[in-house]
């Protein structure tokens, strides 16, 4: 019986993954052992769950019929051990949690370790990358995202806000005529950024400017790489303002159109409610939510 309980864990982790590698990140498992548990799973039952190809896998009409139970049972599970959870002195288990890559220094990295340090007993892996990273496939608890929130199947929670300087670099505002206007912006060369849409939006005492970049010659797919393109005097972009803070203050960047300012942005912390380290997960955006809003 105790097998038939991780076959069918198995089987709603990779249902829910899409994917046996991801199922795997999440259950803290081998992926030989999830499709070990998943293969068992069809043995006790006589019937193949998934069909599978060499990219894509999707549920059989048997799975289909067998995945709403096998959630219930994993989520009856979550249920109880959070009531036990609720009981204990320490908090124990394991989280993965997904960051952007820059501000190193920020409150927000500062509050993860701050989290670490008063709970030691839960490990932590980071993952620091600047694209939106699918959180249920690859097997995160807790993701941090920026800007606006696409609708999503994901818990989320707004925990603060960040600003955006548009800088450049003393040289290459020298090569172009005065900027008076941020319809001057169009004819300037951008740093394209991946995770962000090209359309510029900068805003003065309750007006705003909708422009859309005419030249885009370098495209980057981090927030360090858009900086050092743009102190290199490639061109001009809007980056988070404590990453641009120091080489503003020694005079390597320059603030294009002081007074026109992007948009104030969202932290958000997002998580799938689902997975054996939920009620950790909750503490960790309660934790996050509470740094963050506090006074500095």
């Amino acid at each position: 019986m105790a097998d038939d309980y991780k076959g069918l864990a198995a089987f709603a982790a990779v249902a829910e993954a899409g994917s046996f590698s991801g199922a795997a990140r999440r259950l803290k498992l081998s992926t030989s052992v999830v499709s070990h548990h998943i293969s068992k799973l069809e043995a006790r039952l006589g019937a193949s769950l998934f069909y599978r190809s060499t990219r894509s896998l999707s549920l059989t009409l048997e799975g289909e019929k067998v995945l709403p139970a096998a959630q219930q049972m994993v989520a009856s599970a979550e249920d109880a051990l959070d009531l036990l959870a609720d009981d204990l002195d320490h908090l124990v288990g394991a989280l993965r949690v997904t960051l952007p890559t820059f501000g190193i220094n920020t409150r927000l990295h500062q509050a993860v370790w701050a989290f670490a340090l008063e709970h030691p007993m839960i490990a932590l892996t980071l993952h620091s990358v600047d694209r939106q990273v699918d959180l249920i496939r690859e097997g995160f608890d807790l993701g941090i995202r920026l800007g606006v929130l696409a609708d999503s199947s994901l818990m989320s929670r707004r925990i603060g806000t960040f600003q955006r300087t548009m800088v450049a670099s003393p040289d290459y505002l020298q090569s172009l005529e005065k900027l008076a206007t941020p319809h001057d912006l169009k004819h300037c060369a951008f740093i394209a950024m991946t995770m962000l849409p090209t359309s510029v939006a900068l805003q003065r005492k309750g007006e705003e400017v909708i422009l859309e970049p005419e030249h885009i010659r370098i495209e980057v797919d981090t927030v360090a790489a858009a900086k050092a393109a743009i102190l290199a005097g490639l061109g001009i972009q809007r980056l988070p303002h404590s990453e641009v803070e120091a080489e503003l203050k020694t005079g390597a960047l320059v603030e294009v159109l002081p007074g026109w300012r992007p948009p104030e942005l969202g932290v958000y912390a997002v998580w799938p409610d689902t997975g054996a380290q939920k009620k950790l997960t909750r503490r960790l955006v309660d934790f996050l939510t509470a740094t963050q809003k506090s006074p500095s």
